[in-house]
């Protein structure tokens, strides 16, 4: 996976000096949940990073990017809540047609799959006796929480406007199940979550 991770990033440094190349830096912020998960509800979060856009034509280009964006859930069960907030370093690699509207407007759509790599985070308990701990490394000799490898499919829509500033909402759902851990629903059958993700985000190109 690093592997993956590193020649992707070494791709998109040799674009740096192609005329055909444009890039952003965003911010945004996201609301997470998980699938299937019984009692599972939205969490807040953020999104950042620098953005990449090459174009083959006015009309296709391919979109990528390193992002740090922060994901999870939270459940609340008879008065007990737990919040889960894993954060992961992500590359997607999304084909996007751009469809002018007017002279200084262009309207975005994108899709395509993402892989990410856990970077930190943390879960925990809000109540006097409970737990806290880090989703990716065990506490105490115990297994982590949750895998550091996550993949799935990206997809969006966006407005350029005067070939400077970036409005976009993206959404995420992921296609491996990111516990260790057997996850059990109420009937007592195993389960196998996924990350979902939906981000609304602004940008600026340089």
């Amino acid at each position: 996976m690093k592997k993956l991770v590193l020649t992707v990033l070494f791709g998109m440094i040799a674009m740096v000096g192609f005329s055909q190349v444009r890039w952003n830096a965003e911010f945004g912020m996201t609301l997470s949940n998980m699938t299937k998960l019984d009692d599972a509800k939205a969490l807040p979060g953020f999104k950042l990073g620098v953005g990449m856009d090459y174009a083959f034509t006015d009309m296709w280009s391919l979109k990528s990017g390193l992002f740090f964006n922060s994901k999870g859930y939270m459940t609340k069960r008879k008065g007990y809540k737990t919040t889960i907030r894993p954060t992961y370093m992500e590359i997607p690699i999304m084909a996007a047609i751009n469809l002018p509207i007017t002279e200084n407007v262009k309207f975005v759509v994108n899709a395509g799959p993402y892989i990410a790599i856990g970077i930190g985070g943390k879960y925990k308990q809000h109540w006097d006796s409970g737990d806290d701990g880090k989703v990716f490394s065990g506490d105490n000799g115990v297994d982590a929480m949750m895998n550091r490898f996550d993949l799935g499919l990206q997809y969006g829509v966006g407005v350029e406007l005067a070939e400077r500033y970036l409005i976009s909402l993206n959404g995420q759902n992921g296609f491996i199940n990111p516990f260790n851990r057997d996850q059990i629903n109420k009937d007592g059958d195993k389960i196998s979550p996924k990350n979902m993700n939906f981000a609304i985000s602004v940008g600026y190109l340089f």
